[in-house]
């Protein structure tokens, strides 16, 4: 569930743009969005593998990046009415018409399929079927929760932390195991995603409310209540990314930096809370994007030199 679409202003008109069938297929695979859940998978077996295989790197890329476009895809096409409605979505391929409902439909089960065929046959049977749970439930249970209650969230996090037990059970032999240290890393990005998508929805709260979308853990919306738990959450956030060193996975060094790390995002957190303000909401939410790539790419040489 890792989101990363603020693109329009929310006190903006959109204004009718086109673009070709070809662009409206990448579109829907949400590109860039895709490759940081790629970035986080193969960040993930670089930290525990013993010895790399670049057969299994390109199966992880690859793979990951079809099953996260087939997740975001489908995602599309169930919301696509109500994605008329919001500013930051109504560009998008299916509410333009530029896609029919069955073009993206036959584009996504393909991907799907690919993506986990890729997986199951060149990392391990395992990492296949992790992708196969992540599109089942990003799609079929995340999606339709979105207009139903704020738990939604909690829900999404499963999903969108999955991509490192992917990267990580790919260096796994045979059918694969989640390992003590894949848990871990997977509890990093899990927790990670609570303030990063709050955050998000705190900036887009009125855009949300307009296709009936309950995003923030209050139903006050941009009230105190919101904000603690962003706060509450990243405070937690801060012993959870440190476990490998804990755990004498990676190093005390690592763990400085890593330490560090949580309390810049933890200062942006409780900016927010003291000011209630959108301008606080986007510094955490680009905070965010930075915090969780930074803190995987120090666990991981923490973990190759300790």
């Amino acid at each position: 569930m890792i989101n990363a679409e603020i693109n329009i202003p929310e006190a903006t008109q959109p204004i009718a743009i086109s673009y070709s069938k070809a662009q409206a297929f990448v579109k829907l695979t949400k590109f860039r969005l895709s490759f940081l859940v790629v970035f986080s998978a193969v960040i993930s077996y670089l930290t525990v593998a013993d010895i790399y295989s670049w057969q299994k790197i390109v199966a992880i890329v690859l793979g990951g990046f079809l099953v996260t476009a087939a997740a975001n895809g489908f995602n599309q096409i169930i919301e696509k009415e109500l994605d008329k409605l919001m500013t930051r979505t109504c560009q998008r391929p299916l509410p333009l018409g530029i896609l029919s409902p069955l073009e993206a439909m036959m584009f996504c089960i393909i991907c799907a399929l690919g993506g986990i065929f890729i997986l199951a046959f060149y990392a391990n049977i395992l990492s296949g079927l992790l992708g196969a749970l992540s599109v089942i439930l990003y799609a079929g249970v995340y999606t339709p929760l979105k207009r139903i209650t704020p738990f939604s969230v909690f829900v999404g996090a499963f999903p969108g932390a999955i991509p490192t037990l992917i990267g990580a059970v790919a260096a796994a032999e045979g059918f694969g195991e989640i390992t003590f240290f894949a848990w871990i890393l997977f509890a990093v990005q899990f927790m990670w995603q609570f303030p990063h998508f709050w955050a998000i929805a705190w900036v887009s709260h009125d855009d949300y409310r307009k296709a009936g979308f309950f995003m923030l853990p209050s139903l006050g919306g941009r009230d105190k209540s919101s904000a603690f738990q962003i706060v509450v959450y990243t405070l937690f956030l801060i012993p959870v990314s440190l476990m490998p060193n804990i755990f004498g996975l990676s190093s005390w060094a690592a763990g400085m930096f890593t330490f560090l790390c949580g309390l810049f995002f933890l200062a942006q957190a409780l900016t927010l809370y003291l000011k209630m303000d959108i301008p606080s909401a986007r510094k955490l939410m680009f905070g965010s994007f930075l915090y969780l790539p930074l803190v995987q790419l120090i666990i991981m040489f923490g973990a190759i030199w300790k």
